[in-house]
């Protein structure tokens, strides 16, 4: 167990979509650095695609598939980084009524 004695979520789901944890006291193990190193890109993707967003949404499109397409993207990411923030001790945050 870690030193908190809990689990940590993985930042991937098993086979059927439920959620993945690690139970370790090594932070520097191969499945803690990849799950860092993963969290890590989830966020700079959610940085990024916030910009775009901006960019989109100053642009006043009009284009209704280029808004689902960022809609999408958006929930996406927002998934991810909820994620890490119940992974990273911030949680339990919840998306909504489940």
């Amino acid at each position: 167990m870690t030193a908190q004695d809990e689990l940590r979520l993985l930042p991937w789901a098993g086979p059927d979509g439920k959620p993945c944890y690690l139970s370790t006291d090594d932070q520097g193990g191969y499945v803690s650095r990849l799950a860092d190193h993963i969290e890590a890109f989830q966020l700079g993707m959610a940085s990024q695609l916030l910009e775009h967003s901006r960019q989109v949404l100053d642009d006043e499109t009009e284009d209704l598939e280029e808004l689902h397409l960022l809609t999408a993207q958006l929930t996406s990411a927002l998934r991810d980084v909820l994620r890490v923030a119940n992974s990273r001790g911030r949680g339990p945050v919840r998306a909504g009524p489940p």
